[in-house]
Order: C-alpha cells, then structure tokens, then sequence
C-alpha cells in the first residue's frame, strides 16, 4: 500500500473550508488550486463540488506527493497537477476561480503579490479569487496560537510570516478585484474572496 504524504492542518480544515467553497464557487466551473501541497485538499474537494472542473498545480517538488494522492483517490473532475511557480511563467488556460489555502504566510511577500496579481490576469470579469488561512486584520489582536505561529514563520525564514488583509487587499483592488468575502474560519482561519470587476 502506497504511504501517502499527510497533512494535518488539511485533514482538520477540509469540511468547514468545502462548506464556504460550495457557496463561493456554486456558479464557477473551472478552478485552479495554487499550491496544492500534498493534494489532500484537491481530492477531498473535487468529488463534493462535482460542478467544477478542479486543477491543482505546486512546484516541481510537489508534483510527485499531489499525484500518490490522486492515484489513491481519483475523481472525474479533478485533473493532474501542473507545474506553477507564481513568480514565474503562468498558464494559458482560461479559470473562472482560483483558490489557495495557506500559502501566502509561506511566500514571501514579493510573491504573494505575483500570486494575487498573476490570478487577477488570468481570471475572466466575474472571476472569483479565493484565499484561506491565517492572516492579520488591523485594529484586532492575534489570537494567542496566531502570534505563536508568525514567530515560528519568522524564525524558519524572515520572508515568510501572517499578512495583512489590508495589505493584501491593495494589491488585489489595483488588480482589478473586489472583495465580497472576509469570513471567520476555526483555529483562527479565514476565508478571503475577491470578485473581477474589470
């Protein structure tokens, strides 16, 4: 039997995020995840949200854990990983959403720009943009656990660490996006969503 690659922060957050994401995505039908990390989330997803057609992509490095996954757990609307780097080239394919879940306190902040400016370019008006995680919002104090996590972050590697929304959502209105969802999650999560106006 295949040993899978596990995460336990997705097995924990599967069921409240593809609550929030059948709502958000309901009229969507092409979704491209970023970051799929181990694939967990994209075989868990993909069967609960049979409307939509689901991609995952990741770094070269990732390609072979999100593929033992698929194996293990096919779905006819999920497709196989593709290679994404967002500070690089991005693909050609036309998305309606795009989703990622717990990358942009692991990015630098440079490429979580990229992240946000590159899935802006490449969604269609109406286009749904989708981030979960923790993340920090002005005039409120961390949760203990949160503030525990960013200096864990810090310490791995100073471009990394909780982001703003705020800051977060600048980039993504000067991207053309608006956002229509800032959802309180368990464990201190979010759920972020921004809609292409332009």
């Amino acid at each position: 039997m295949i040993k899978l690659p596990t995460s336990v922060s997705c097995q924990n957050n599967r069921d409240p995020i593809i609550k929030e994401l059948a709502r958000i995505f309901k009229k969507t039908s092409k979704v491209l995840e970023i970051g799929s990390g181990t694939g967990q989330h994209a075989v868990w997803f993909a069967p609960r949200l049979p409307w939509l057609d689901w991609q995952p992509s990741d770094l070269e490095n990732h390609q072979d854990n999100i593929n033992k996954w698929l194996r293990s757990y096919p779905a006819p609307n999920l497709r196989k990983p593709i290679v994404l780097d967002v500070g690089s080239v991005w693909p050609k394919t036309c998305y309606d959403a795009i989703f990622s879940a717990n990358t942009s306190h692991i990015l630098s902040w440079k490429n979580v720009e990229h992240m946000i400016t590159g899935a802006a370019s490449m969604l269609p008006k109406n286009g749904i943009f989708c981030l979960y995680g923790p993340f920090k919002i002005r005039g409120i104090d961390l949760a203990p656990s949160n503030v525990a996590f960013d200096k864990k972050l810090k310490v791995s590697s100073p471009k990394r660490g909780l982001r703003h929304v705020e800051m977060i959502d600048k980039i993504a209105v000067s991207s053309g996006l608006q956002m229509t969802e800032n959802v309180s999650m368990p464990e201190n999560n979010r759920i972020l969503s921004w809609i292409k106006f332009m």
